[in-house]
């Protein structure tokens, strides 16, 4: 699935009328409508899809942003669009704000890992406040359409230039909170498959040995576990990745708490993928 040419500027607005969260879905469901995919289902049928999507929990991201998502059988290709609500509505959002930003995702019920990687590469731009406000204050949506397009343009040409050389990677993570953030850049980076192993330090060993006792409440018990997520990555993606790992984790050669390295790979067979 490709990200470009899923999203639709028919599908998309920046006059969302709605005050509640089920008049907004109901005005997504009609935007989707837009697009033959869309109409082929019809708007009842979408907006109870996402309907039931929000039961199980909320899709708003904080920011402002929300990413309503459905995976509908009889559908054949993505729809996906953007709308703007310009006084903002509660919409369960993680950091309690308004949420004016609306992206809706819709796809084939059996296309597990294509709607995963565009709910990544979504909410991974959803990351940039600046990015966030200049969406939300898109007077036109061409001026809306194009601001993301040209976003998502920028990566899909990088990666057109790469090369499948593979090399192994190896990211040991003592800050758990940080791991949800760098599993969602390697999928949005289309790396649907790695193995975290649960580790541990050598704090956990040191700190029980006598001779070391005193430092036993000095190496926190945080510092004691830690996880290795192990995946294949694209061996021209790895400056990039890692730069990203470093956006989350901050500068790795200042702050301690994670610590990647990458191999070549000689030999390879079999695949981590999830889904």
């Amino acid at each position: 699935m490709d990200l470009m040419e899923a999203i639709h500027p028919e599908c998309c607005s920046v006059d969302l009328r709605g005050r509640k969260r089920e008049d907004v879905l109901k005005e997504l469901a009609e935007l989707a409508c837009q697009h033959p995919a869309g109409a082929a289902v019809g708007a009842n049928e979408i907006y109870e899809r996402l309907s039931k999507r929000e039961t199980q929990g909320s899709t708003g991201l904080g920011r402002g942003v929300a990413v309503p998502h459905a995976r509908i059988e009889g559908m054949h290709e993505f729809v996906i669009g953007i709308a703007v609500s310009r006084r903002g509505i509660e919409f369960g959002a993680v950091d309690g704000k308004k949420t004016r930003v609306f992206f809706f995702i819709l796809g084939p019920a059996h296309a597990r890992v294509d709607h995963l990687k565009a709910l990544a590469a979504i909410s991974r731009q959803a990351n940039s406040v600046r990015l966030c406000e200049e969406w939300a204050r898109a007077p036109t949506v061409t001026a809306l359409y194009e601001s993301f397009m040209r976003r998502i343009s920028g990566n899909t040409k990088a990666r057109a230039q790469e090369s499948r050389e593979m090399k192994i990677m190896f990211l040991v993570l003592y800050m758990e909170d940080l791991m949800y953030d760098i599993l969602q850049l390697l999928i949005e980076e289309g790396i649907d498959g790695a193995n975290i192993i649960d580790s541990s330090g050598m704090g956990k060993y040191i700190s029980s040995v006598p001779l070391f006792a005193e430092f036993i409440g000095f190496m926190q018990s945080r510092k004691e576990h830690s996880q290795t997520v192990v995946a294949m990555i694209p061996a021209d993606r790895e400056r990039r990745i890692g730069e990203k790992i470093e956006a989350v984790t901050g500068d790795l050669d200042e702050n301690q708490g994670a610590f990647v390295v990458t191999w070549p790979v000689s030999f390879c067979k079999g695949s981590m993928r999830m889904m």
